[in-house]
């Protein structure tokens, strides 16, 4: 999924373009999908379920996981305990990574997420612990990769009626944040460990839609046992708000402002302090034929001395033809990314996505949210009911030619100042996942990066080749 960066106003026009060309296939009710974050009736972070329902005998069907959802510990009801775990082994093996700039790479993900959810009356403890391994290479660990043993969600969280029949639900510790389609700020489900912070969380909702304000610090991830902590380096604070249509809650508006700041940004111009307010706003829809989300943003504020103006435009639309053989689902997306156009000015104009999805163009990309044009078709089919087949192709360019290209973290990979070249280059992708039970999901992918003009002129250029294999327990 893209985020959307864009120096706004001379690019405005193309970005419109790119809006009404863009689409990424979203899922249907019950249709089975090649990412495995989409597990059926189980969400990413786990806290949102809500098992209460199993209270009433009738609510029941039977299935083996029901036992340990619903633990009653008070007969009213008013105290009861959720449990659940994940376990999922991931294979990645990397030829010419970088084009050939990094050694070849290949290495086993492993992670176990077993978490406690107690409910007493309108209070909760949500506490979730990470045990993680990689196995089979031989570079530096990085923070993606391991952390041992350590808690990757704690918190508590009290929820009460406030006027009008609306409820308020205030939170604090440590825990996962995904926000609208996670352009800003996500969960990095896909590598080995998430991304969690810690901070406040409130949210203020009705029947009709609700307000999250927050203030959050990015957990810096080490690899000893129950060492990792709160980052003294950056931070993120907002206000979120969506007001659904239809009580499905498939259609709405989310409108928001988000702070930002690092006191030790880096980007192709240098490295410095910096302060960025993103505003922006995303329209979304499903109809379950046809979906869209579309998102704009504008982002200002302050880099070593200097002022930001960044901002973006970009989304995705996607036609699902569930009465034809094989259910295809086609789909396009397309963002304009914003870039820097001097460096040697007092304005920094790179767009900070600051939290990202780490699966954000195709599942294994080199290629991050900053400084970037891409154009994404993508077509899925359902040989069987349980099995989803998807060919993705991407294609990526520069937004500006005075800056570098960089990685969903946000690192410069190639500098921008030794070529004036815009193509980055394409990337093919074809994915296999089958749900073989509500539980398992089994998934494979391979994809090749082939390289354009930028890459060949600054640096090694072969094309990169990527496996990847994955097993998915969770219930």
């Amino acid at each position: 999924m893209a985020t959307v960066a864009l120096r706004a106003s001379r690019a405005w026009p193309l970005c419109m373009t790119l809006v009404a060309a863009a689409a990424m296939p979203l899922p249907a009710p019950g249709q089975v999908l090649t990412d495995v974050q989409q597990a059926p009736t189980l969400t990413i972070e786990r806290y949102p379920e809500d098992w209460s329902n199993l209270a009433v005998k009738a609510n029941r069907t039977g299935r083996w996981t029901e036992p340990f959802k619903y633990i009653p510990w008070a007969t009213d009801g008013s105290t009861y305990l959720t449990t659940g775990a994940e376990l999922r082994i991931r294979y990645e093996g990397y030829k010419n990574a970088n084009w050939g700039a990094a050694p070849d790479d290949h290495y086993t993900w492993y992670r176990f997420l077993p978490y406690a959810d107690l409910h007493v009356g309108s209070a909760r403890v949500f506490v979730q612990p990470i045990v993680s391994a990689i196995r089979g290479t031989g570079r530096a660990r990085t923070p993606v990769d391991t952390t041992a043993t350590d808690i990757l969600q704690a918190f508590a969280e009290v929820e009460f009626e406030v006027a009008g029949g609306a409820t308020a639900r205030v939170s604090v510790g440590r825990k996962l944040v995904s926000l609208g389609a996670g352009r800003f700020i996500d969960t990095r489900y896909g590598p080995n460990i998430p991304q969690a912070f810690d901070g406040t969380d409130v949210t203020l909702a009705d029947d009709g839609g609700q307000l999250r304000a927050f203030y959050l610090r990015p957990v810096d991830t080490r690899g000893g046992a129950f060492d990792d902590t709160t980052s003294h380096q950056r931070s993120v604070w907002g206000i979120y708000g969506t007001r659904w249509v239809g009580r499905e809650r498939n259609t709405g508006l989310d409108v928001f402002f988000l702070g930002f700041r690092d006191t030790h940004a880096l980007f192709d111009q240098g490295a410095g302090r910096e302060l960025a307010h993103t505003v922006g706003a995303r329209l979304f829809g499903d109809t379950g034929t046809q979906y869209w989300n579309l998102e704009g943003v504008l982002q200002r504020g302050s880099f070593a001395g200097k002022r930001v103006a960044a901002g973006g435009i970009g989304g995705e639309l996607g036609h699902r033809f569930m009465q034809a053989r094989l259910q295809p689902i086609v789909a396009l997306t397309a963002d304009y990314i914003s870039g820097d156009a001097d460096p040697g000015d007092k304005r920094l104009g790179t767009f900070n996505p600051m939290f990202p999805r780490g699966k954000y163009f195709a599942a294994q990309s080199p290629v991050g949210p900053r400084n970037l044009i891409h154009a994404q078709p993508s077509i899925t089919v359902h040989p069987a009911e349980a099995v989803a087949v998807s060919m993705t192709g991407v294609a990526y360019w520069r937004a500006s030619t005075r800056d570098g290209l960089y990685n969903i973290p946000g690192a410069l990979v190639r500098s921008g100042q030794a070529s004036d070249a815009r193509f980055i280059g394409t990337q093919l992708e074809l994915a296999v996942a089958w749900q073989a039970t509500a539980e398992l999901n089994l998934s494979t992918s391979m994809s090749a990066f082939f390289p354009g003009r930028f890459i060949r002129e600054t640096g090694p250029s072969r094309t990169m080749r990527v496996a990847a294999a994955m097993a998915n327990f969770r219930f």
